[in-house]
């Protein structure tokens, strides 16, 4: 179920594990078919704590790696394997992948009588769907302070060649391009031989099998000669593997760890390509010389991640994607970049999961935040768990200017590479279009959907969005067209990429100003300047990087953790044939292997060092000014920590923190409990009565968040002196605007290796209730140490759950915890509760899209128009998944409707029929309902659309205690009663919070009679 949700007052906190398959009404099963993840109860190699008759522990000690091979490990790996052998004989299922190093089960095809048996099954732990996820450098050494004479290559390792010795990168992601030279061999003999060797347990010789499961090491893969090289390692990159489970990739894709899609190469060699590669465009554009961010580092590549079309469509599976992270700590590797999307709601989905035990094993991963900033329009920032670094996009100071000059006069400039274009005539793609084809594929400029009729020795104006900037070049090549103009439709950052034709790419305003010229007829002309290389005001943060909150953590964690270059990245792509590729991309993607390679330098340095000591470490030393001095801008406006987190990535700092905050798996299990996202079918086996009750805002990180500050709330934290001199902290302040902070005790005084603890007290001194403000901790030392931790609260007059559990029953009642941010009498006021108004559509099942832009009907889309009047509380749309047949999927769009214009409003687009979106505010709102997807051999699904507007109280809806004094920072917990609803129907509901002068919360109840 996904919330829109427009106000404060009901901003949307979803927890728990979204993968849970749910029950189908009819057939009466809880499971469909497909590909599961089968957990068992047993701890996976590297959280196994010797609990067991005869059998030793092996996880490892506090601030050593994981020994994956040893004897210790093997006996338990042994054990495990017999006990899954045991539960999948016993349903007849055969297990298709196997895990035990980060993760302990297996993966397997069930029915659905097969997937609940397993369930109930003694020994397993939990039964979970498989999902599809998707993947979300020339100049950056110097602008992150590598390279050159003073830089952090050259001071702290002696230069480029040695930068990254005796660490492996493990790359997840769509596999890597041999014939590319960044993954070329090192010069030998290597120093860091012996070291490799002692961590690297795989073997690094095409052929070699791996003693645990008969894979092989460096996979050649079964490609015919024809279709691609066999795949051959070296010394730099000295393992690859490849996983598909349940992908269909088209015939083209490569049955090898070979990259077919370009994502997994330009990861791998951002992160830790070879030095001073000579990178040129297939054109013979000479890019310079490029670098991966530890180029003396090994590499370890892991294909999970598949071509299923043929316009950049990426599908990595869970199921793999857990495969190889369980096969990377065990075969050894240091670090693991992860340029994936995942979840934004759970920490405890089966990826968040081994990469907990990843850390826990000694490994530092960086994944990517997401790419959601500029669509969502709320918090999308993904990977929300402690144990990883979550990496924001940002741009960098290499950018080349080109403008378009109107037949008006008026110049407008943006980016762009190569030469000019002379004056010409200028179309709108939306007017030359081929008959036939789809409206906003047109507009978007997809290769074949133009007229060369109407665009030969033209330029024309091109839509950002949905395919490739540059296959939107080639379209207008490919139709005879001579130059582009690309428009962002929404603010979002600009990039200079090497286009088919020459191309300036605008912002929003400036793209509007110009389809408005184009509209205005006669005939329109344009002339695009030649591209001039300047120096940008750098950083600022991407338009598409998505921010927070943190959903997962109820705002009580700052995500994301950093930011780091994710614009306009020069590195390898896939490989003409064998002829190496270099490409520009950008993303989170392009970021997060940044800040892998940096944690490989740094682990390089410091090979003693924790995941969260590294972690800790880039934190407590970015930057939070841009190269001017200045804020780094977020769209024209300062960004905040919810962009940004820590702020941006400086390198050269991060390898002499000075203190560090380290957290422990005992430390992430009590977060785990404290978020309340241990359900009885938790992938996690844990019992939170085993570990320390904590807040969230207490787990030991380098920055402080406070999800719903109620009055005042003290938070703890413990500090390590990492260096090798006694040293004296002051704590320096910064605190957010309308709080007071008090840091007890002020000084610090630390051995080297030695630890200190200490609270800090955030108390609401005027802060508008609802809104985020920021500040920041700084402990400084006379040895020139700063240890910056950011601070973001955001006080409430009242913390208030969002929205109770659903109840149920035509009587019953639900207690509801509050905490008050003010001192004087609370008045809870009810509203609802009303039942939903349902209204039947009859939709075909069939291949369509819907265009979020164009909204209509269609004999696959719906729509209800529902007015909500004025003085309405709250309106909710949605649908429901057990009323429907297994398989069924609805996604719902809704729009605001003033006269004939539609204006969005909000969405959910769920895998399911669980959806939801509720609103606030009167008006006309029209609300299309998309069946997406239909059950098995329908050939139509009669939709039922749920409906409510709540208003005043219905009479059946109770609280037991409509005022009462409240005293600022106290907790209280309040009961809500419901009696003599109707059997069979769905009610909604609200309670709304008053200090008596303004609304400070709300809580939607929820009751299914």
């Amino acid at each position: 179920m996904a919330l829109a949700l427009p106000l404060a007052a009901f901003t949307a906190l979803a927890l728990g594990n979204p993968s849970i398959a749910l029950a189908d009404p009819v057939s009466g099963d809880k499971y469909a078919p497909g590909f599961y993840l089968v957990q068992m109860d047993a701890k996976p190699i590297a959280a196994y704590d010797g609990s067991l008759p005869g059998l030793e522990a092996t996880k490892p000690a506090e601030g050593q790696k994981l020994d994956a091979r040893s004897s210790v490990s093997d006996k338990y790996r042994a054990y495990l394997s017999k006990k899954r052998d045991v539960v999948a004989k016993s349903v007849g299922v055969k297990q298709e992948v196997t895990y035990d190093t980060a993760f302990n089960g297996f993966a397997a095809k069930l029915t659905s009588t097969q997937a609940a048996q397993l369930e109930k099954t003694p020994g397993v732990k939990n039964v979970i769907k498989s999902e599809m996820l998707h993947v979300d450098t020339f100049s950056t050494p110097k602008f992150l302070g590598l390279d050159g004479a003073t830089g952090a290559w050259q001071k702290q390792f002696g230069g480029q060649a040695h930068a990254g010795e005796g660490v492996i990168v493990g790359v997840v992601d769509s596999g890597f391009s041999p014939d590319n030279p960044s993954f070329g061999p090192l010069s030998e003999p290597r120093p860091d031989s012996a070291l490799i060797g002692s961590k690297w347990k795989a073997g690094s010789v095409v052929g070699n099998t791996d003693n645990r499961d008969g894979s092989v090491v460096c996979d050649p893969g079964t490609d015919a000669p024809a279709k691609a090289a066999p795949i051959a390692c070296n010394n730099k990159v000295i393992g690859a593997r490849w996983y598909r489970t349940g992908i269909t990739q088209i015939p083209d894709e490569f049955d090898s760890p070979r990259d077919y899609t370009s994502h997994g190469s330009h990861t791998a060699s951002t992160a830790a390509g070879n030095a001073n590669v000579a990178a040129s465009a297939p054109n013979g554009y000479q890019y310079g010389n490029i670098s991966g961010m530890a180029p003396a580092a090994r590499l370890a590549i892991y294909k999970v991640c598949w071509a299923i079309d043929y316009v950049g469509g990426n599908s990595c599976s869970n199921v793999d994607s857990v495969k190889a992270i369980d096969q990377a700590v065990y075969d050894g590797v240091d670090v693991i970049n992860y340029s994936i999307s995942g979840s934004t709601t759970s920490v405890v989905d089966p990826v968040e999961i081994a990469f907990l035990n990843a850390a826990q094993a000694g490994v530092f991963v960086s994944a990517s935040a997401g790419n959601s900033g500029d669509t969502v329009g709320v918090s999308s920032v993904a990977h929300n768990s402690p144990w990883l670094t979550t990496v924001a996009a940002s741009t960098h100071d290499r950018a080349f200017k080109k403008s378009v000059t109107l037949g008006n006069g008026a110049t407008y400039t943006g980016q762009g590479l190569a030469g000019a274009v002379p004056l010409t005539d200028l179309v709108d793609s939306v007017n030359v279009g081929l008959a036939g084809k789809p409206a906003n594929e047109v507009e978007l400029c997809f290769v074949g959907s133009l007229d060369p009729a109407k665009v030969a020795g033209k330029t024309v104006l091109c839509k950002r969005g949905t395919n490739d900037r540059t296959a939107k070049s080639q379209a207008v090549k490919d139709a005879g067209g001579v130059g582009m103009v690309l428009y962002n439709p929404t603010p979002n950052s600009l990039a200079a990429d090497l286009h088919a034709v020459p191309t300036v790419h605008v912002n929003n305003v400036e793209g509007a100003a110009i389809k408005a010229y184009i509209a205005a007829g006669g005939t329109p002309k344009a002339s695009l300047s030649a591209a001039e290389q300047y120096s940008a005001r750098a950083p600022e943060m991407a338009g598409f990087s998505s921010y927070g909150p943190a959903l997962a953590g109820g705002g009580n964690l700052l995500k994301p953790d950093i930011t780091a270059p994710g614009v306009d990245i020069v590195a390898a792509v896939k490989s003409n044939g064998t002829t190496p590729q270099w490409g520009s991309m950008q993303g989170t993607s392009m970021s997060s292997p940044h800040i892998a390679g940096i944690g490989a330098l740094i682990k390089s340095a410091h090979q003693d060092w924790s995941p969260m000591a590294i972690k800790s470490a880039i934190m407590t030393t970015a930057t939070q000014k841009d190269n001017n001095g200045l804020p780094i801008q977020n769209l024209g406006k300062d960004a905040t920590p919810l962009n940004f987190g820590a702020g941006h990535v400086q390198p050269a700092k991060a390898f002499d923190p000075g203190l560090v905050y380290e957290s422990t798996l005992e430390n992430w299990f009590s977060y785990i409990c404290a978020l309340g996202q241990k359900p009885a079918a938790s992938v996690m086996d844990l019992n939170c009565d085993d570990f320390p009750k904590i807040d969230p805002s207490d787990l030991n990180g380098p920055s402080i968040a406070i999800g719903g500050l109620g009055g005042t709330q003290t938070v703890t934290r413990t500090v390590k002196n990492v260096t090798n001199k006694v040293a004296l902290y002051t704590a320096k302040v910064e605190a957010p605007a309308g709080t007071t902070v008090q840091v007890t005790p002020s000084r610090l005084a630390l051995a080297p290796g030695k630890s200190a603890t200490f609270r800090v007290k955030i108390t609401w001194s005027g802060a508008p209730f609802g809104k985020y403000t920021f500040g920041a901790l700084t402990w400084n030392d006379s040895n020139g140490h700063s240890v910056r931790s950011p601070i973001a609260v955001r006080p409430l007059g009242l913390v208030a759950p969002t929205e109770t559990p659903a109840g149920t029953g035509t009587d019953g009642s639900t207690a509801i915890a509050l905490k008050s941010g003010f001192t004087g009498n609370l008045t809870t006021t009810v509203a609802g509760l009303v039942p939903a108004t349902v209204t039947g559509l009859n939709l075909k099942v069939g291949a369509h899209s819907f265009d979020k832009a164009k909204p209509a009907t269609s004999d696959f889309v719906g729509s209800v128009e529902v007015t909500v009047p004025a003085g309405s509380t709250l309106a909710r749309f949605a649908t429901f998944n057990a009323d429907y047949a297994m398989g069924t999927d609805i996604d719902l769009y809704a729009y605001k409707k003033v006269g004939t214009t539609l204006t969005a409003a909000g969405s959910s687009g769920g895998g399911s029929s669980d959806e939801s979106i509720t609103l606030t505010g009167p008006g006309t709102y029209v609300v299309f309902v998309d069946l997406f997807g239909g059950p098995a051999g329908a050939t139509s699904v009669d939709v039922k659309h749920n409906s409510w507007v709540v208003g005043g109280s219905a009479g059946n809806l109770t609280v037991d205690a409509p005022t009462m004094a409240v005293v600022a920072g106290n907790a209280y917990s309040l009961t809500a009663t419901w009696a003599g609803l109707e059997a069979g129907k769905r009610y909604l509901g609200a309670l709304f919070y008053s200090d008596g002068t303004s609304t400070l919360s709300a809580t939607v109840v929820s009751v299914n009679a």
